[in-house]
């Protein structure tokens, strides 16, 4: 794998291991990472363990550790799912786990670092992203990324009792 590095925005992408399960599980679990997610139940350690076994080690999905360039701590995490090789797509996801790496433009900038691995290294044509239609630091830093809005999916999820609306977000690859 190439290296991806954004060393205005301080950052790089590693694959993620097995050895950040823990972390991971603490910043899905956090209040304000959880919100954010479609799928809000409480994220356990065997979850995390699953998704690697049935996931990530059968390609379907590649997740990467979101890292500072001046310590290499990891502060959050990208991922491509449901890669689907007959159509080229994928759908994206991220999420920044560390508080004090919010706001900063680091989603914004960990968003283009994976878009380049998936046209450059996975030969995806379209990456696409579901998120809250109430998140909208999160649209706009997709926006900021290249996403474009494509629809919006009324009372499409249910959280806490409340119907939510959807945006479906997708780029596709300039040939």
């Amino acid at each position: 794998m190439k290296q991806y590095i954004d060393q205005e925005a301080g950052i790089y992408l590693r694959l993620m291991s097995r050895e950040d399960t823990d972390l991971i599980v603490a910043w899905r679990n956090s209040d304000e990472v959880r919100k954010n997610f479609i799928y809000q139940e409480p994220f356990t350690r065997e979850g995390h363990e699953n998704w690697i076994k049935n996931m990530v080690e059968t390609g379907r999905v590649v997740q990467m550790m979101i890292c500072r360039t001046e310590d290499g701590k990891a502060v959050g995490s990208v991922y491509i799912r449901d890669i689907d090789r007959r159509h080229n797509k994928a759908e994206y996801g991220i999420f920044i786990g560390e508080a004090d790496a919010r706001g900063r433009g680091i989603g914004t900038a960990a968003a283009k670092l994976m878009l380049r691995y998936c046209f450059e290294e996975e030969g995806l044509h379209r990456v696409y992203l579901r998120v809250l239609a109430g998140n909208q630091r999160a649209v706009r830093s997709y926006e900021k990324a290249g996403f474009v809005k494509e629809a919006c999916l009324k009372d499409d999820v249910q959280i806490d009792g409340k119907y939510c609306d959807i945006i479906w977000m997708a780029i596709v690859e300039k040939s």
